[in-house]
């Protein structure tokens, strides 16, 4: 499992989705402006654990109202997420054509907003676990993403150090949620937002003045 990084639109795509004829995903990038050019529907991020349900095709996309994720079976119809250090995460179930699109800052990850939509899946559409298929996009590395006290307290696997302030590793995390979740294939970009200027958007780098990076998946029929 790997992802490459189209030369002419700057998108981020995971092999293990390319594999998926039913589908077209990818994670934009800071040079990816006109990604994804296409109708999606998307939600007003609250860094919450609530998973959206897109019933059918959404002609006019848009904000669909609050929540942190989507999860849809309606062909021709596109979900989006947008991140600028928290985590993406698109999920896809190959047997029901279904597919979900995950935005998990350290709130949603702390609510395990991963979990949620997998068990959203389950109820909506019948998704084993399993079967399940999984990328986690561009994100805030380990390496810059320093953080209180009390925040890594609400990850008991995080080991506060005995100087400094702690670091989380969000993407292991989110991998760590589905893994115990029960699914199996999870592609993990291995790229730090705050690191990479050139390429990435990060809020922790650049404040106000930072942009936000699409991630979308959609079902082509």
């Amino acid at each position: 499992m790997a992802f490459s990084l189209g030369a002419q639109d700057h998108v981020y795509r995971s092999t293990l989705f390319d594999e998926q004829t039913w589908l077209r995903h990818g994670f934009g990038t800071a040079l990816s402006n006109d990604w994804p050019g296409e109708v999606t529907a998307t939600l007003k991020q609250t860094h919450s654990d609530h998973v959206h349900l897109v019933e059918a095709a959404c002609a006019s996309g848009g904000e669909l109202g609050e929540g942190d994720a989507l999860v849809t079976n309606a062909p021709r119809t596109a979900i989006s997420i947008r991140t600028a250090d928290c985590v993406p995460i698109l999920l896809a179930d190959p047997v029901h054509k279904a597919v979900a699109a995950i935005h998990a800052g350290w709130k949603g990850t702390a609510k395990a907003i991963v979990r949620r939509a997998v068990e959203r899946m389950q109820a909506e559409f019948g998704s084993r676990p399993q079967d399940l298929i999984a990328a986690i996009g561009p994100a805030i590395g380990e390496c810059c993403y320093e953080v209180s006290a009390d925040v890594a307290a609400q990850f008991p696997m995080v080991e506060l150090p005995a100087h400094g302030k702690p670091h989380l590793n969000l993407p292991a995390i989110n991998r760590r949620q589905l893994e115990d979740a029960g699914v199996v294939a999870v592609d993990v970009l291995q790229a730090c937002t705050k690191c990479d200027a050139g390429l990435l958007h990060s809020f922790r780098r650049d404040g106000d003045r930072s942009g936000r990076m699409h991630a979308v998946i959609g079902i082509l029929a």
